[in-house]
Parts: C-alpha cells; structure tokens; sequence
C-alpha cells in the first residue's frame, strides 16, 4: 500500500462529519415562524413522548432479553438448544412490520376484540387500547429484545454458571447469587446490548409512525414534507444528534471506569436440569415470547398475503418494488463494503492513534437516525447541485437543471455513512487474522499491492465480507426513513409499499412486500447460526 492510503479513512470520516455538522450548525441558525410554532407546541410533546418511549423500551429488553439469555444459557429445560437459537429470529422482522401486524390483529375492529366481544357479549371495556404508549412499547419490545439477549447469553455462557458456583460458595442463595454477583459480573453485555436497543428506539420511524405517536423522527418528517420546512426539520434533528450524542458519551463514561477480567478461559459449565412444573414454567415463558414476536406476525402475514394475493399483487407493479429494493441493497452493499475494505487496509498498512480516530469517526454513522442522516446528505448536496448549475450556466450557458437531487446518489451516501459500522466489525475482524507474517511471506514470492490483495487476502476475508455483504443489503431492505425521504420521483421499494398501505390501515395489501422484507432478514440470520454452530 503506498503513502495515499494514509488519507482514505480521514476522508471518509469528513464525509461522515460533513452530514453531522451540517445538521448540527442548523441549530444555531435564527429561528424560523415553523421553529417558532413548534418549540411553543409540539417540542415539550415530543420530548416526553420520547423519553417515555425509550425509557419503557430499554426496560423491557433488559427484562426480557437478561430473563431469556440467563434461562438459555444456564438451565437445561424442554425445547432448550431449539430456544437458544430460534429467539433471534425476531431480529428478521422489521419492527414496523410487527407493529402493523398487532394492529391489524388487536385494535377494536380487529379479530381479536371482534370474536371476544362476540363470545363474551361484552363492550370490552377493560381491554387495553393497543394504540396507546404502551402498545408501542410492547411491540418495540418484542422487535429489539435479541439485541439484549444475544450479548447477555454469550456473558451467561463463558462465567455465568461458574459465577452462580462461586456465590453460592459464599452462601448466598441462587436468586441473591445471580442479582449481587452473575448480573453485575455481565453489565458490560448487557450495557452493550441496550445501547444498541436504545439508539434503535430513538431511530425508529416506521413504528411510531403506524401507531401515530408523535417522537423526534415523525415530526422531522412532518417538518419536512407537510410543513414544507427544511430549516426546522434540520433544527429538530440537530436536537436529536444533540441527544444521542450525550447518551453516547454519558454511557462511555460510565463504563470508563469498569475492569472486568478473567483469568483464563474456564470450561463451560454443566446446565442446571429444571423439572417438574419449573420445566413447564421456564418453557411457556420462553415459548410465549417466540410466540408473540415472531410465530404470530410471520402466520398472520402470511394469511394476509394469501387472500389479498389475487386482488392486490400486479406482476409487473411488484417486480418493480423488489428490483427497485434489491438493487438499492445490492449497490449499497458493495459500496459501503468497498469503502470499508479500503480504510481497513489504509489502517492495517499504516496503524496511528489519528488513524484509529479516524475510522472510529467513520464508523459513528450507526448511531444517527436515518430520518437525521437523510437531512444532512440532502442539504449539502442540494447546495452543490445548485452551485454545479450555476456554474454550467455561467461558463457554457447550458441549463443543467438538477444534476445530483432526484438520483440515487443522496440515497447510497445516506446508506454508506448510515451503515458503515455494520460492514466494518466482521471485515475488519477477519483482516485480524492476517498476521503480519502472511504479508512478509507473499512479499517473498514476489506478490505485492492489489495482487497480494487478490491472491492472499481476499480468500482470507471471504467471510467476513460475505457477512458484511448481507447484513448491510439486509438493512438497507428493511431501512424506511432514509428511502422514504431521499428516494428518486417513482423509485418506490418494499419497505416504501409498506408504509404507504399501513398508513392508510390496508394491512392485507402491506403483507406481501412485508413477508419479501421478513424472508429477506432470515439470511443473516441462518448465516450467523451456522457460523455459531461452526
């Protein structure tokens, strides 16, 4: 690799930075009449809105997520090695879907309220209103908890029981054991899991969209399209950032302080053997959680898709919608997997604490709300479309019209900083294991810059970059806010056909393009299960 490598991750992390400080600075930008209007009424809504919101998501994955990976991991009971692996499978389903599917099934015109008001010949007065903040946050829930879940197990797994032995050693019961000693022992997990839980809470958009509950990322969108105010969308979202970015570093400062070691890599323990009516109780808790958020969307989408198959699916409509999602995931796969290859390799050829920074900022995009993101790649980019037009006009006197607005390439760079970090963790763990002596040893036999590359490294990062590869085409199918609002005139994809039927409450007809997202997801999914099993 030559001395030019050097700059490649720098500059991919001002083109990250650009998107952030541009938002940003709309803060400190004079207020405009709409700004006005909506710090006087709709801020203090949205601001407890989203506070609740996240504090009641964050609470039930932990609850949820910590239960499910200490039962998984320590305790043998019926259906245990088919549990440990099927409750990830939530992680396949975008949250919106699941959102849509709970409505659709128990909202008051739904046939759950309808068959029990039937049998019971009741109003239903005491049947909660799925509507509400709760029914956002039961749903949220259900889609976000395997983040918890899958970084808990993997603590549980590696010093769980050996933890529980040890306390009990102590004398202290197994309930006292795991609160004083297992859990705390773990917190780095599960404090990694929830932050991812809580970024995700504060990216949403299609959830609280379908439920109409008003949180930062539907009035950026508000702001934007019905308001027709890009200033005050840029100033919500520069406050969202502002928010985010506070929770990051409070977080990182909290764990700053935390050792946590071990001396060498103990065996896994044997499982505790739950019999008896524990068995059954551990199983109907676990099998009720698989049930809700995942068994019961994916049946109900089917059985929507089927009978509104023969009215609503138009062969050449819907080929468009999946051409249009699979070749957005495809071309923002390869990008954002290309760019990230590239800045491993400037980082691996030239190792620095500036270098370190600079792809730590690159990879900082995951945690910014698409909605954000869509705003600062759209106002830089318009500027410049406008400033390559004028010039055309000036030196040639052509009229160039919009060059760059209204082309994929808002969206792609949207994606490429949105999901840089996705790709960068599993390329940049597989170049982990080219040591140095590869290197030397290819040097050796003459092979050098990118037929090195091609001939050594490659077959080595073939893993991690397939699984880079499908996680990030998995994301950008199921991503809404950035293609809803940075998507060419007619480029409609999936998860677009999805929000548009929800938000006229046609369920059946959002089922098929929901049930192509889900099938979709299952591919990292299985791919990451067999690589465990491996």
């Amino acid at each position: 690799m030559t001395a030019s490598w050097r700059l490649f991750p720098f500059l991919i992390a001002a083109l990250v930075l650009v998107p952030i400080g541009v938002v940003v600075s709309s803060f400190f930008t004079p207020a405009g009449d709409i700004w006005q209007h909506i710090v006087e009424t709709t801020l203090p809504h949205l601001l407890i809105n989203t506070f609740w919101l996240a504090l009641g998501v964050v609470s039930g994955t932990v609850l949820l997520g910590v239960s499910l990976a200490w039962f998984t991991a320590v305790y043998e009971f019926s259906g245990q090695k088919f549990f440990s692996w099927a409750l990830l499978l939530p992680l396949a389903i975008p949250a919106y879907v699941t959102a849509f599917v709970a409505l659709g099934l128990f909202d008051f015109t739904g046939p759950v309220q309808t068959s029990l008001r039937a049998w019971l010949e009741s109003d239903l007065l005491w049947f909660p209103d799925i509507r509400g903040r709760m029914g956002v946050i039961i749903v949220m829930t259900l889609a976000f908890y395997p983040y918890v879940y899958l970084l808990a197990r993997n603590a549980f797994l590696s010093q769980g029981k050996r933890s529980l032995e040890a306390a009990q050693s102590l004398g202290l019961s197994r309930g006292i054991g795991f609160f004083k000693v297992v859990l705390p022992m773990a917190r780095p997990w599960i404090a990694g899991g929830t932050m991812l839980v809580l970024m995700e809470t504060l990216a949403d958009f299609g959830t609280v969209a379908v439920f109409n509950y008003d949180t930062f990322t539907t009035a950026i969108y508000k702001a934007w399209f019905s308001m027709f105010s890009l200033p005050a969308a840029s100033q919500l979202a520069s406050l969202l950032i502002i928010i985010v970015f506070v929770i990051i570093v409070l977080e990182q400062k909290f764990r700053s302080g935390m050792r946590y070691a071990e001396s060498k890599k103990s065996q896994r323990a044997e499982r505790i053997q739950l019999v008896g009516w524990h068995n059954w109780l551990v199983t109907g808790f676990v099998m009720t959680v698989l049930f809700f958020a995942f068994l019961l969307p994916v049946t109900q989408l089917c059985i929507w898709a089927m009978q509104s198959f023969t009215e609503d699916f138009d062969y050449s409509r819907y080929f468009e919608f999946l051409w249009h999602s699979l070749t957005l995931s495809g071309l923002a796969a390869l990008l954002t997997c290309s760019v990230v290859i590239m800045m491993v390799y400037a980082a691996r050829s030239h190792p620095s604490s500036s270098m370190r920074f600079a792809v730590r900022t690159a990879t900082i995009g995951y945690a910014l709300p698409g909605a954000v993101l869509a705003i600062g790649v759209f106002v830089p980019l318009a500027w410049l479309d406008g400033q390559l037009s004028e010039l055309a006009l000036q030196l040639f006197q052509i009229e160039t019209g919009l060059l760059i607005q209204g082309t994929l390439i808002i969206m792609l760079i949207a994606y490429l900083v949105r999901f840089m970090a996705v790709s960068h963790y599993p390329i940049d763990s597989a170049m982990q294991r080219i040591t140095p002596s590869i290197d030397e040893a290819a040097m050796g036999l003459g092979l050098y810059g990118w037929a090195m590359i091609r001939r050594v490294h490659f077959p080595i990062l073939k893993s991690g970059i397939f699984t880079a590869v499908t996680l990030v085409f998995v994301d950008v199918m199921k991503e809404m806010p950035i293609t809803l609002m940075t998507r060419p005139f007619g480029w409609d994809t999936l998860a677009v056909r999805v929000f548009e039927m929800t938000s006229e409450g046609e369920w059946e007809q959002a089922a098929l393009p929901a049930v192509t997202i889900v099938l979709a997801g299952l591919i990292p999914i299985i791919f990451f299960m067999r690589q465990t099993e491996k």
